[in-house]
């Protein structure tokens, strides 16, 4: 097999892994659940597993492709509750994952530094998803719902005293809420992505 055809054959199998790790992250978003330290409409899935392990597997373009995929086919089958502002804060936190991770990982490809890349990332969304939640999308959620941000305060309220701002909401829900998160799929990812690289990448 000549160059081109092997460019060819490595092309095919990138784009048939992109679209089987896009459908399997849809379904893992579709199975959200909610955690004690977060208000009802918080819920945690695992959808950026595929991403993060397309990521380390084929690059950060596969990663980015399965995350927009993923949001992409998860309109289409159930469509939007959150005036598209959840689907496009999933995206936006899978790519303050994935990318830190990926750019840090890819220097030395040892498992040694994937634990910390895993770890680098995890810390890097939770501790981005704090300002881009603040700034963005839950005055965003607020406006097209018509909602006060006193009333989604209420609820972190109702949650834990101690929250009385928006701020401390970001600080005491929203940051561990990403910690617990992206730490779940940071252990699964370290755990399997070798022997599912060994298995897909011949």
């Amino acid at each position: 097999m000549n160059q081109e055809q092997t460019n060819t054959t490595r092309k095919t199998r990138n784009a048939v892994l992109i679209a089987m790790f896009g459908a399997i992250s849809m379904v893992l978003m579709l199975l959200e659940f909610p955690i004690p330290i977060a208000p009802p409409f918080m819920k945690i899935d695992l959808s950026d597993l595929p991403a993060i392990l397309g990521t380390f597997i084929i690059g950060p373009g596969a990663g980015c492709a399965i995350a927009a995929l993923k949001i992409v086919l998860k309109l289409v089958i159930r469509g939007t509750d959150t005036a598209f502002v959840g689907e496009l804060s999933n995206f936006v936190c899978a790519l303050m994952y994935i990318l830190p991770s990926y750019f840090f990982y890819r220097k030395k490809k040892s498992k040694q530094r994937a634990a910390l890349a895993l770890f680098l990332g995890t810390l890097a969304v939770s501790i981005l998803a704090v300002f881009v939640d603040y700034f963005i999308m839950f005055p965003l959620y607020s406006k097209l719902y018509g909602l006060p941000l006193q009333a989604i305060v209420a609820m972190g309220t109702a949650i834990n005293p101690h929250i009385n701002s928006l701020f401390s909401m970001m600080l005491i829900i929203v940051f561990p809420f990403n910690i617990v998160k992206y730490g779940i799929v940071s252990v699964i990812t370290f755990l399997v992505y070798k022997r599912l690289k060994k298995a897909l990448i011949h």
